[in-house]
């Protein structure tokens, strides 16, 4: 019984380790470096994240850095805990933390100076592998208020926060069947994608912020 409970911690901390550095892949940076020999935490919005290699690089570049950055927390949360622990009764619980450890490696990455992206795309990733459905929704619901508004801070943060809505009303009134560990986490989800996104708030109070599609009159980063 000892061995089998270390052989399980032995598991769910490599699952913890490995999806944390699957995560903290600097996409964007590497993106950066190669193509241009630049830092985009240096340029356009200053965020290690696709939306500004979009700004900074182009369209190409910023579509493959977002499909990356969704297969991470993809690869991490689906593929990673059937791989290190195969047959768990605690599977669905140890993609939940994998899923977790990827998208606070995409924030915060230790190959980068632990200065990453903003963590949405790797949190869709995550939502991808966890409850496709309610992806879906909190996708309409960014792309309506991106066609809205043209700002992809409040599409975002609108989109995170839809989510612990959506499994409310999957949960609740639907009656549909929604792990308790994964309703718990979307409320805090939520709250971690506002909070990457606390500069851009700064900038939206005072009418600064970056519209998607028009370009910057400055190439100066905003650091309020």
């Amino acid at each position: 019984m000892v061995e089998k409970g270390n052989s399980a911690m032995l598991s769910f901390a490599g699952i913890v380790v490995i999806a944390y550095l699957i995560g903290s892949f600097p996409t964007s940076i590497i993106a950066g470096k190669l193509l241009r020999n630049l830092d985009i935490r240096e340029h356009g919005s200053g965020n290690a994240g696709g939306t500004n290699v979009f700004r900074v690089l182009g369209w190409k570049p910023g579509v493959v850095v977002m499909l990356v950055d969704v297969l991470k927390g993809f690869a991490a949360t689906c593929w990673l805990p059937q791989l290190l622990a195969p047959g768990s009764a605690q599977l669905p619980l140890l993609q939940l933390v994998a899923g977790c450890a990827a998208v606070v490696g995409h924030i915060w990455t230790v190959f980068a100076g632990f200065r990453g992206g903003k963590g949405v795309g790797t949190a869709a990733g995550m939502l991808l592998a966890l409850f496709p459905e309610a992806l879906l929704y909190c996708l309409a619901v960014f792309i309506i208020v991106l066609a809205a508004t043209r700002m992809v801070s409040v599409s975002s943060m609108t989109g995170a926060i839809t989510l612990p809505m959506v499994l409310s009303l999957f949960k609740y009134a639907l009656d549909k069947p929604v792990p308790m560990p994964l309703y718990l986490f979307s409320f805090l989800a939520a709250a971690l994608i506002v909070f990457t996104h606390r500069t851009n708030i700064q900038r939206l109070l005072k009418g600064t912020e970056n519209r998607f599609g028009r370009p910057k009159k400055t190439r100066s980063i905003d650091r309020s």
